[in-house]
């Protein structure tokens, strides 16, 4: 049976944890599944982090597209939006960070496993924005 994977993110200042992500979860693909990779727009980054991301959506969209492990990238409008492309593209297993541990147990009930992967250490879009930060000052 062919297993399709979704992970999603803002994918704002592109960095090797992010990277790590998806290249882990295209590794959970099996038989010929697909990895569908869902980047939040602005507006909901906006409305969820009370934040601008400072690399603008369509920027950070095609630099996920472009990923060689990505079979396709969608836009995600809400956190809810997510729900509608599990049952388009039928996933199998969603990804998280393991910093949503239990956060995000609703989507049990779209897809067949939830698999939350551990942080890149010392690598986070928060911390490239402090160090920006700090080096502005």
């Amino acid at each position: 049976m062919k297993k399709n994977v979704f992970a999603s993110g803002s994918f704002d200042l592109f960095h090797v944890g992010h990277l790590n992500i998806i290249k882990r979860a295209k590794a959970l693909c099996e038989n010929g599944g697909i990895l569908v990779v869902g980047v939040h727009s602005d507006e909901s980054i906006r409305e969820r982090k009370g934040r601008d991301c400072i690399i603008p959506f369509e920027q950070r969209f095609e630099i996920v597209k472009a990923l060689r492990d990505v079979d396709m990238a969608v836009k995600l409008e809400s956190v809810p939006h997510i729900v509608d492309y599990l049952k388009l593209y039928e996933i199998d297993t969603l990804v998280t960070g393991d910093d949503y541990t239990g956060k995000d147990d609703w989507f049990k009930a779209y897809c067949r496993n939830v698999v939350y992967f551990p942080r890149t250490p010392n690598v986070s879009t928060t911390l490239i924005r402090q160090k920006i930060k700090q080096e502005d000052n």
